[in-house]
């Protein structure tokens, strides 16, 4: 789900900076998504796209991790969602830092 929900939130703020820069800026909408369209290339959007499956991966291993090998009762799994909490943070700011250095290597 995470890929679609960056793509959703893609979309919203491209119609949010259209809306706003229609109003503030006396931009119109033709305008405005005829430049943002002309300038996106498609290495902006590829790596930040193929992240989120990693990110995903990420987060459900090391919750179902933690979440199978808990302490019995409340306490333990209070510790245990912590602890993943912790650990897929981590993990996600390892992934992304390789994931900007592969895609620095393959789309420049």
């Amino acid at each position: 789900m995470i890929p679609l929900l960056v793509i959703l939130g893609d979309f919203i703020a491209l119609i949010g900076s259209a809306i706003i820069e229609n109003m503030k800026g006396d931009v119109s909408f033709q305008l405005y998504f005829n430049q943002v369209f002309n300038s996106l290339k498609f290495s902006d959007l590829m790596p930040a796209t193929v992240k989120t499956f990693f990110f995903g991966f990420a987060i459900g291993l090391v919750g179902c991790y933690k979440g199978y090998n808990s302490k019995k009762g409340t306490a333990g799994v209070g510790k245990a969602s912590n602890s993943a909490v912790v650990y897929t943070s981590m993990l996600l700011f390892i992934i992304d830092f390789i994931a900007v250095f592969v895609s620095d290597i393959f789309y420049s």
